[in-house]
């Protein structure tokens, strides 16, 4: 009998800034761990502002648990020879994932003839350095996921551009899609809508966070360029405790993240904000079904 299928299961976290914020962090990863997620993805600042310390976590992650780590990768501001070296060291030290991204821009940094300014180029080079380490990857490959948008990018002049940006970007060699924060659920459905009929095939990840905090929400809204809800804006403010408000926010996540799901998604991508607590309630809410362990699966 073929094997079942389960919907993915992936977390994002980001490197600490300190030892308290180490600790807390690796109590976060034990955690998440437990529920044997697909990835974890680690982001890191602009331009690589804190590099080092996420090539670190990578290393631990891939040395110390049985996660499996999708490392972030941004293009703008950093020389195609930096990137070559990054990817080069990426893949030398055993990361079989990599999330490409084109980033933000430092203030004043001028771009320069030959850098990588977008994320299809950066899957081209990714591509590029992969085939010279063809041997060592013993006719493997890297996973290669980039961002999609459940809405108009803040940059961008229109949605269909959005979507003409997404299949360049499975040209160049793409294989997979996790959305940007949206807030409701039938951005989720346009985006995959539009992205088929244009002629996307790659699977399209909902990326969502645990809505429990007006603060973040907005913060995210902004960088998305996204309006949040309202009702459930109101309903956030309006909670009386702070148990009250992560379940008013747990449930609008719920509600998100199982309408993608209905809608076809191929699984769940959580963004924790390096705290497990609101990302575990919205996954034992959800009852996402889970493979099981692997002694348990070799003994059926």
């Amino acid at each position: 009998m073929p094997s079942p299928t389960y919907p993915a299961l992936s977390y994002e976290l980001y490197p600490p800034r300190n030892a308290e914020a180490e600790d807390s962090l690796w109590t976060t990863i034990r955690r998440l761990e437990g529920t044997r997620p697909d990835f974890v993805s680690v982001t890191y600042g602009a331009a690589g502002s804190n590099q080092e310390t996420a090539i670190d976590l990578l290393r631990r992650l891939l040395t110390e648990t049985t996660l499996k780590p999708l490392a972030h990768l941004t293009c703008v501001g950093t020389s195609r020879a930096e990137l070559t070296e990054i990817v080069d060291r990426l893949i030398g030290g055993g990361v079989r994932g990599i999330l490409a991204l084109r980033g933000d821009a430092p203030e004043g940094r001028q771009s320069r003839p030959g850098d990588v300014e977008h994320a299809d180029e950066l899957v081209r080079l990714i591509r590029e350095v992969e085939a010279q380490r063809s041997a060592q990857l013993a006719a493997g490959k890297v996973s290669v996921g980039v961002a999609a948008y459940a809405t108009r990018h803040p940059d961008s002049p229109s949605f269909d551009q959005d979507i003409e940006v997404l299949l360049a970007k499975e040209v160049a060699g793409a294989d997979f899609a996790i959305t940007q924060v949206f807030f409701q659920a039938s951005d989720y459905s346009r985006l995959v809508t539009r992205a088929r009929r244009a002629g996307v095939t790659i699977p399209i990840i909902p990326g969502v966070m645990p809505m429990t905090s007006t603060r973040r929400l907005k913060k995210l809204s902004g960088l998305a360029g996204v309006d949040v809800d309202e009702a459930l804006w109101r309903r956030l403010e309006g909670a009386r405790t702070d148990d009250e408000r992560r379940r008013v926010g747990v449930e609008a996540t719920v509600d998100l993240a199982r309408a993608a799901l209905d809608d076809g998604a191929p699984g769940i991508h959580l963004y924790t904000f390096n705290e497990h607590s609101a990302a575990l309630d919205v996954l034992d809410a959800l009852e996402l079904e889970r493979p099981p362990e692997a002694g348990l699966a070799a003994s059926m």
